[in-house]
């Protein structure tokens, strides 16, 4: 089977041979893992450019049995002169790396597919903050996924009477009320299994509602906080290992924005 498409290279591996295998979310397929023919003899190449992590390009695949491997690739658009700036590289590298890891195997996302690229246009073009748009691309990833947290009414009971300050509990995927709180202290009284539980010093809600909503250019001129950002940041981290079973990123050790 031949088939083309559009994608984004996510992660670039070296495998035997010297040879290179690319992680490409693609449009068509999602996530695939292809197989290439190229080694560091040729890596310089005009189609070896079309493969490196942080380009959009058009992908000609073909597939044997379960594996996919690349006949040809064209060059879109890259985004690799984001590595000219630390804070927009670590933001684009931490997106790739946890789109990577959060996707599976051939589940097509379209609409994550395009928030992705709309994302780091965004961030090419210096709109805004990265550290804003990357907590904003993460909290459409998760809607996405369809793993966006329960927000306005208690995660345990549903019930929609939240008594600020809101309380925003991990395990239970999102905000919870007052007497499903005071029930959580009391068994962990008893059992000694605490439960990871914040209370924002910012309103959650409304904060990760707006960055679900809003396109990436609505921030052109709008940067959260950076107390706020450095809380929802912690947030979202402990949400995403716990939910999508994702542990730290290696990509956050470029540089903690």
């Amino acid at each position: 089977m031949f088939t083309d498409t559009e994608g984004m290279v996510l992660k670039q591996v070296k495998i035997a041979g010297g040879r290179r295998m690319i992680h490409i979310f693609t449009q068509k397929y999602g996530k695939i893992s292809v197989g290439t023919g190229m080694t560091e003899r040729n890596s310089k190449s005009k189609a070896a450019l079309a493969i490196r992590p942080f380009t959009y390009g058009k992908y000609e695949i073909s597939k044997n049995r379960d594996y996919f491997n690349l006949t040809g690739a064209e060059v879109k658009k890259s985004y690799y002169g984001l590595g000219e700036d630390l804070d927009k590289y670590a933001a684009a590298s931490q997106a790739l790396e946890l789109t990577d890891k959060a996707l599976p195997e051939e589940s097509p996302q379209i609409r994550l597919f395009g928030t992705l690229v709309d994302f780091l246009d965004c961030l090419d073009k210096g709109v805004s903050t990265p550290e804003t748009l990357l907590l904003a691309y993460e909290v459409k990833l998760l809607n996405n996924m369809g793993s966006s947290p329960v927000l306005g009414k208690c995660a345990i009971c549903g019930t929609e009477d939240i008594v600020k300050p809101v309380k925003f509990s991990i395990p239970d995927g999102g905000t919870i009320c007052h007497d499903c709180h005071k029930k959580i202290i009391e068994n962990t009284l008893n059992d000694g299994k605490a439960r990871l539980i914040y209370e924002p010093v910012f309103d959650i809600v409304n904060t990760v509602r707006f960055l679900e909503i809003k396109p990436f250019s609505a921030f052109d001129k709008i940067a959260l906080d950076p107390k706020v950002a450095g809380e929802l940041k912690s947030i979202l981290r402990e949400y995403i290992s716990y939910h999508l079973d994702i542990g730290p990123l290696k990509s956050e050790s470029i540089y903690m924005i």
